[in-house]
This record gives C-alpha cells, structure tokens and sequence, in this order.
C-alpha cells in the first residue's frame, strides 16, 4: 500500500456537488495515502461538510470556477503538502482507490514522469457506454491534432504525476478542456506518458456526472481558441 512507501502521495479529489459519493470515495482513498484533498468547487449542497467528516484536508472555491480551476487549486495545495506524487481523482465514485498502487508505479521507478490511468485499454475497455466511447475518440483526436501528444483516454480522471511534473505544469484552463490541457503540458516539457488500463465503475449516478454533448462541443471549441491564441 501507498502508505507503507517511503515517497508521500497527495491524492486530489475535485467536487461539486457529490454529497451524494464523496464520503465512501475519500474513506477509499484514505485507504491508500493520509493525505486526500477534497477541492470543493462552490458546491450548492453539502459536500463540503461530508468531506470533512471524511476525514479530507478540504480546500473550498467561494462560487463554482470549473475543473481546471478546481485542479490547478488542487495542484497548488499538494506542493504544499510536498507531494512526491499527486494522484487526482473524480468524487462521483467512478474510480477504484484500489487502481492507485499501478497507478504510480512506473513513477516511482522512474519509467514516467505522468501516468494516465484509461479505461480504453485492456479487456475491460469494452465496459464504457458507446456513446462516451464516441466522445473519447474524438476527444483523443482533437488532442492529437493540438497538441501531437497520443493517448487512449484523454478525458481520464484519474492520473498520477511526479513532483517535477506538476512544478513544469502551468495549468491555465477554467474548465473541462484542462484534460486536454495536461496532454499540451506533458508534450511542451517533454515529460514521459505512461498509460494503464483500469477498471471504472458506471452507475447511473457516474454517468449524469459526465460531459453532455453540448458541453463537450463548448470544450473543444475553447481547445481551438486556445490553440489559436497562445
């Protein structure tokens, strides 16, 4: 287990929302590191309270800023905390804690600097509903087309990077394109991307959580004006 290693691991989970999971997700993840940091994103309901009660280090955004905001927080609190390696992680319960052992593994062999943690590689990729097969496909793709830097799953929550990894990152996105935004990062300072497969867990609950197709084409849309004006 994580806690047993000598390297220390800040697990970030990022919130809005999720009184509804966030308290067995943060137990999990307590399971594996004594540092989990629950950022919650001017959640309306009472998240932030449950995280506490969790037993989460609980940093809070005043009115709702959005993933990337939400992340780059995350990021900042956990070189506070001098992480040796920051795992994040979603609060709607689709992620395994269990996943987080292989997750940083190649890091601290020093095989990677990031390690995506995807659910479109393995026996279990079939798992994810079609549609959200579609949207990551073409999701890939438009990171590809952007930024040049491959990857089975860019939209994958759960991600493991070293310490010299976040310091490099300069996370500007307010919003869901911050997934695609990592991948600029990794490929800007040439940073070394290893992927494994995982197992997600779909609920109902899980999949109301994610990207609608209006909100997914708002996404790339800002991805290209991004691109266009750096």
């Amino acid at each position: 287990m994580i806690k047993n290693n000598s390297n220390r691991v800040v697990i970030i989970i990022p919130a809005y929302n999720e009184q509804e999971t966030i308290f067995n997700v943060i137990v999990k993840a307590r399971e594996m590191s004594d540092y989990v940091i629950v950022i919650d994103d001017g959640s309306k309901d009472n998240t932030k309270n449950i995280a506490k009660q969790a037993g989460a280090i609980v940093y809070s955004h005043f009115i709702n800023l959005g993933l990337g905001a939400t992340l780059a927080t995350g990021l900042r609190a956990a070189t506070k905390y001098q992480a040796d390696i920051v795992v994040t992680m979603d609060a709607d319960g689709q992620h395994q804690a269990s996943d987080i052992n292989r997750l940083i593994s190649p890091i601290i062999s020093k095989q990677a600097d990031v390690v995506i943690g995807s659910r479109l590689i393995g026996e279990d990729k079939q798992q994810m509903p079609i549609s959200r097969r579609a949207y990551n496909y073409l999701a890939n793709f438009i990171t590809y087309l952007l930024y040049l830097q491959k990857t089975s799953d860019s939209q994958s929550g759960l991600r493991a990077f070293s310490a010299d990894a976040v310091r490099k990152m300069e996370i500007k996105s307010q919003r869901m394109e911050v997934s695609s935004e990592f991948f600029k990062e990794i490929k800007k300072n040439n940073l070394c991307l290893k992927e494994i497969p995982i197992k997600p867990i779909y609920t109902d609950y899980s999949m109301s959580k994610g990207q609608s197709f209006f909100t997914g084409v708002k996404t790339f849309l800002r991805l290209i004006l991004n691109r266009l004006t750096e």
